[in-house]
């Protein structure tokens, strides 16, 4: 028979509000779920937004919203998802991104006719882009304010107004 050895832990009381490390946590995950098992967190996060926690979309949202603040492409996505040895298709990846942007776990970038980049941060914020690199990161909040937006057709309200501020490297 195995011989089992039990340890004793001690815990400081007040760690015990302290988000687990490794723990999904941001403004996406509703404030009751900051502790815990991180994948419990993410089917959670996942039933609150209204989309059923499939084990590819478990799979997908740990890749994204396991590492903080970022912006993807569904390629970027699906590189990391076919490295990770996550069984997804390319056109998983987009189905579940945009499945994820319509619930409110994601925003839709469109920097390029041809490259959208979903951010996990959904607060209201603005992004630098520097061609030729395809690199996209936030601005901070001070830096930057929209004064004066123009009339919306009646019926219409503003939903969001993104900024994108496009820099190339000096020569």
């Amino acid at each position: 028979m195995a011989n089992l050895q039990v340890r004793t832990i001690a815990v400081d009381e007040s760690e015990l509000d302290a988000p687990v490390p490794g723990a999904i946590v941001g403004s996406h995950i509703p404030q009751e779920s900051s502790r815990g098992c991180p994948v419990h967190q993410l089917r959670e996060q996942l039933r609150h937004a209204g989309l059923r926690p499939t084990r590819q979309r478990i799979s997908l949202g740990w890749l994204l919203f396991a590492k903080g603040d970022r912006h993807v492409t569904a390629e970027m996505l699906y590189e990391e998802a076919t490295r990770a040895r996550v069984p997804v298709s390319l056109a998983t990846v987009y189905n579940t991104l945009h499945q994820f942007t319509e619930a409110g776990l994601l925003r839709e970038l469109a920097v390029d006719g041809s490259k959208t980049y979903f951010d996990t941060n959904v607060s209201d914020h603005h992004h630098f882009f520097v061609e030729g690199e395809d690199d996209l990161f936030d601005i901070p909040n001070s830096g930057l304010s929209v004064e004066k937006l123009p009339e919306v057709p009646d019926g219409m309200e503003v939903a969001r107004v993104d900024v994108i501020v496009r820099l190339r490297r000096k020569p």
